[in-house]
């Protein structure tokens, strides 16, 4: 008799999953048992055992038709479909290489934090590429009238231009400055 036990960090990854607002659930290919055991050490009330991979994919079409935007972590050969029918999908490196081949991304390392990490950079990110569009939209909005009816100079015009370029990309890099002072 095998055992399988949980990851290190797992608690407390999904703990800081769960306090970042998203939904979980356990979609394993294993006897109900050690999954229902699982679940329950984990406080995760959605859960699935003994599914086939047509039967992880059938429930991830169910979610995403729900609009649920559905991240699958998957380690096993039964998880490749799911993979690869989610809308982003993450396998670690310990992972057999059917996963690793059908997830999006590979995280090093045995533990779940990278998973939290990620989603976390990508709120951000979405946080920084929306206020690059609002900023982009207000600059069109306002500088474009004014360079068309000729209050400005081309000159001034470019630099403007320019000044609308550099305060994006500087935007864009308090995200790789900010992930550059923390570790996972």
């Amino acid at each position: 008799l095998v055992a399988q036990r949980l990851r290190p960090d797992t608690r407390a990854t999904i703990e800081r999953l769960r306090t970042a607002g998203y939904g979980l659930e356990i979609l394993s290919g294993d006897r109900e048992a050690p999954v229902a055991e699982a679940a329950t050490a984990l406080g995760i009330d959605a859960w699935s055992a003994s599914l086939k991979p047509a039967d992880k994919i059938a429930r991830l079409e169910a979610l995403k038709a729900q609009g649920h935007k559905v991240l699958m972590v998957g380690d096993g050969l039964n998880d490749a479909p799911a993979l690869a029918a989610a809308n982003v999908s993450l396998s670690p490196v310990t992972a057999v290489h059917v996963a690793q081949a059908a997830a999006d991304a590979v995280f090093l390392g045995d533990r779940l934090a990278p998973v939290a990490e990620a989603l976390r950079l990508a709120r951000r990110a979405r946080g920084a590429m929306m206020q690059n569009l609002w900023f982009s939209t207000l600059y069109n909005l306002v500088a474009v009238p004014f360079a068309v009816a000729g209050f400005v100079t081309p000159l001034l015009a470019a630099l403007a231009m320019s000044l609308s370029s550099v305060v994006v990309t500087l935007n864009a890099l308090r995200l790789r400055l900010g992930a550059s002072d923390r570790s996972v």
